[in-house]
């Protein structure tokens, strides 16, 4: 079979699929980019953008029935339309990617629409049918899928995944959750907020199980509050469909609801994209990469795909270093101790680095403090939930917790205080504007002890 010659191909692009794509094109190197979806990846479509568009509205609406008690009185009326009609619109020019698509074959990029699978080394074919090569060698960035747990009665039915959550015209009136991590807490607050009926059910023993417990705990207790049935470390044993509704029933009971949807995480499939012929195993749940993202010979691997977190900024990092490695440039090797993740549910989650018990199970002899946002008075206005925890050994933060308002915001000063390893009792020197959520921060250093 006649096979095509380019320099470099770029298995998936999504975020840090077209960054490396594009940039090896605008260097002069021959580039074919394969994507069997959109051109931009699961971000633009379904997750980063328009989830948070979706937030945004939902959060208008909480402000507005904030207002009496603080600022006078007011009646607040949910209207879908709008979110909708931004989503189709503003955010994803209604599922189209022409304009990334141009935006990558304008730097003389080659698509190649398709999915691809490894057939040798620096061999790629699309569709069982177009043979690819690279002289230089294969980029994969093929990202995840969601993961659909095998619940009996479960295949088949109508559930959502979070691309049906987004693409909704309309809100159901009732709707159970199954997962209650990043995507399903923030899906579920944003529904019940415009007038659905939710049901969150989690396995774990709690909510956002990847956080540390009181995050997961403050979370649950806003979902309570405002009217959700939270059910945690709960075990599903079948799902029904019957006509209009959902029946999911787990060791404690049954829910019933119009839509369900399934938010149980995201997987990748290494058999299907033949990983096997470059040594790699095909039955692991990510690729192995090195420091510069190199994940065997000519063969480099970025994004979800590396299993080092599903985050479009995680992507976008390994990206520059994967580029640099390609086009033989000296750079920085990949580091991980500080890697920030933030879940928008109100009030928001920010978390960088290790929790308590990760620190723990490494050896570290831990010094935590945990306070209330509402210890500064920026969060004493604001009548805040929210929470800052720190995790530290004898000399520098190791890992931080922030929740409460703007949180992600409030994030950006942990990060870098656990990337650069800055001293505590630099932090401590620090001055710290004053009213900000930020003064909590300050607090929660005061109180770590020694270890």
């Amino acid at each position: 079979m006649y096979a095509e010659e380019f320099d470099v191909i770029v298995v998936g692009l999504g975020p840090g699929g077209e960054e490396v794509a594009g940039r090896l094109a605008e260097a002069g190197l021959a580039v074919a980019g394969v994507e069997a979806d959109l051109v931009g990846g699961e971000c633009p479509y379904w997750g980063c953008v328009p989830s948070k568009m979706m937030i945004r509205a939902a959060d208008l609406l909480a402000e507005g029935r904030r207002i009496p008690g603080m600022a006078g009185q007011a009646a607040v009326v949910s209207d879908w339309a709008p979110v909708a009609r931004r989503i189709r619109e503003e955010a994803t020019d209604h599922w189209n990617d022409k304009v990334a698509a141009d935006r990558f074959t304008d730097k003389g990029g080659t698509l190649v629409r398709g999915r691809g699978r490894l057939t040798g080394p620096r061999e790629v074919t699309v569709d069982g049918t177009r043979v690819l090569r690279a002289r230089r060698g294969v980029v994969i960035s093929t990202g995840t899928h969601a993961s659909v747990p095998p619940i009996p009665g479960l295949a088949g039915t109508p559930y959502w995944t979070n691309h049906a959550a987004i693409e909704a015209e309309q809100v159901p009136e009732s709707l159970i959750v199954l997962g209650a991590g990043a995507v399903g807490a923030e899906l579920a607050q944003v529904f019940r907020r415009f007038g659905a009926e939710v049901t969150v059910i989690e396995g774990a023993e709690r909510m956002l199980p990847q956080e540390e417990p009181e995050a997961g705990e403050l979370i649950a207790k806003v979902f309570t509050r405002e009217g959700m049935s939270v059910h945690t470390g709960a075990k599903v044993t079948r799902v029904d469909h019957h006509g209009a509704a959902f029946t999911v029933m787990t060791e404690e009971g049954s829910h019933r609801a119009e839509r369900l949807l399934v938010a149980t995480g995201r997987q990748t499939d290494l058999a299907a994209l033949g990983v096997g012929v470059i040594g790699l195993d095909e039955s692991a749940k990510a690729i192995d990469v090195d420091e510069h993202m190199r994940a065997a010979d000519g063969v480099w691997a970025l994004g979800d795909v590396t299993g080092k977190g599903a985050f479009t900024h995680m992507a976008m990092y390994q990206a520059r270093i994967a580029l640099a490695d390609v086009l033989g440039e000296q750079g920085p090797a990949a580091a991980y101790h500080a890697v920030p993740r933030v879940t928008f549910t109100d009030p928001e989650v920010g978390s960088v680095g290790m929790t308590a018990r990760q620190a723990s199970e490494k050896g570290i002899a831990v010094r935590v403090a945990t306070t209330e946002v509402s210890s500064s008075a920026r969060g004493w206005i604001h009548g805040a939930d929210g929470l800052i925890k720190l995790v530290a050994d004898e000399r520098v933060l190791v890992g931080a917790t922030c929740a409460g308002p703007y949180a992600g915001e409030v994030l950006g000063l942990l990060t870098l205080a656990v990337h650069s390893r800055v001293p505590i009792e630099e932090l401590k020197r620090m001055i710290y504007a004053y009213p900000t959520f930020h003064r909590a921060v300050e607090d929660t250093l005061g109180q770590l002890g020694r270890p």
